[in-house]
């Protein structure tokens, strides 16, 4: 069933029109050099409906989630610029929010950030002024309300016409928390959630059936996070390190019964298993594929799980 349009962003046209959405990811330089940006954006574009800037994913200093999704967009394809709420407060948020809208970017992704003392500047002072549901609020009310937090009226016909995203992890402590946390993202205003990646098929089903009940799905677009597993020795660590990823013991025993140099292929045979399983999932209306430093082989997923052409809205 088709929803209304509110927005330019294509990812909106193709998610309203009842197609199953794909998106991507890309993480920008840890440098000045847009030539990076194009060269992974050629991987990328014709194969996803948007692309994910990150915005100094682990806490590392990289180019700007801005300037990166405007290379991006150069190169014809539509950019979901993320803005994480670690590194600003309101004041700069809501700034970068109208200049972002301005200057073409249609899709503004919501995040909280990961902590500084992971990354490159442990002894950076985070800010943290709105979490990630009190921002996509603001968001909400500076695109339909024409108003900053202040107070101040937007003028008619300039308020940032943006698809507003967020983000959720169904499988985070504690866990029957998750679908009420994804709920509150709902009710701020949030238009699309893309998941943490995916493994544990079974207990994700139970989650979208959770969220399917409590009707979100009608108000909201869900995306399921795929991430490729590359080798065994990537499962093991995605199951035993990574806080909020569920790797079955099933598919650890799998990715070890194929010789090492097998499982990459192996891997990519196993997203593609899940993402046909997505497809048939009720409440999931598309896949985020997260294949940072490894977007050429995002072309050859999109292929072997018989993604492509995407479709023109």
């Amino acid at each position: 069933m088709s929803r209304e349009v509110r927005t330019n962003s294509n990812l909106e046209k193709v998610l309203a029109a009842g197609h199953f959405a794909v998106t991507g990811e890309l993480g920008p330089p840890r440098s000045a050099d847009r030539a990076e940006v194009i060269e992974k954006a050629k991987h990328l574009k014709d194969n996803v409906d948007s692309v994910n800037i990150t915005d100094n994913q682990t806490a590392v200093v990289r180019m700007s989630s801005l300037a990166a999704g405007l290379i991006l967009q150069e190169q014809g394809t539509e950019a979901n610029m993320q803005m994480v709420c670690r590194d600003r407060n309101r004041i700069a948020m809501e700034s970068d929010i109208l200049g972002a809208a301005a200057l073409g970017i249609n899709n503004l992704l919501v995040l909280s950030g990961d902590h500084q003392k992971f990354g490159d500047h442990p002894q950076a002072k985070n800010v943290f002024d709105l979490d990630s549901v009190n921002l996509i609020a603001t968001i909400k009310m500076m695109r339909d309300e024409r108003r900053l937090l202040s107070g101040q009226e937007l003028p008619e016909g300039t308020e940032p016409r943006l698809f507003i995203g967020g983000a959720f992890n169904p499988f985070a402590d504690p866990e029957d928390y998750r679908v009420l946390r994804a709920a509150k993202k709902v009710e701020a205003g949030v238009d699309f959630l893309q998941s943490q990646c995916i493994y544990d098929m079974p207990r994700f089903r139970k989650f979208m059936a959770r969220a399917v009940d409590m009707g979100l799905t009608e108000k909201t677009y869900f995306m399921a996070g795929i991430t490729p597993l590359k080798s065994l020795g990537m499962a093991k660590y995605m199951k035993n390190n990574v806080p909020g990823i569920s790797v079955p013991d099933e598919m650890i025993s799998r990715m070890a019964g194929v010789p090492k140099e097998k499982q990459v292929e192996e891997g990519i045979k196993i997203a593609c298993e899940q993402i046909d399983e997505m497809k048939n999932t009720k409440g999931v209306a598309g896949v985020h594929l997260m294949l940072i430093e490894w977007e050429h082989m995002v072309p050859t997923i999109v292929k072997e799980a018989k993604l492509n052409p995407r479709p023109k809205v």
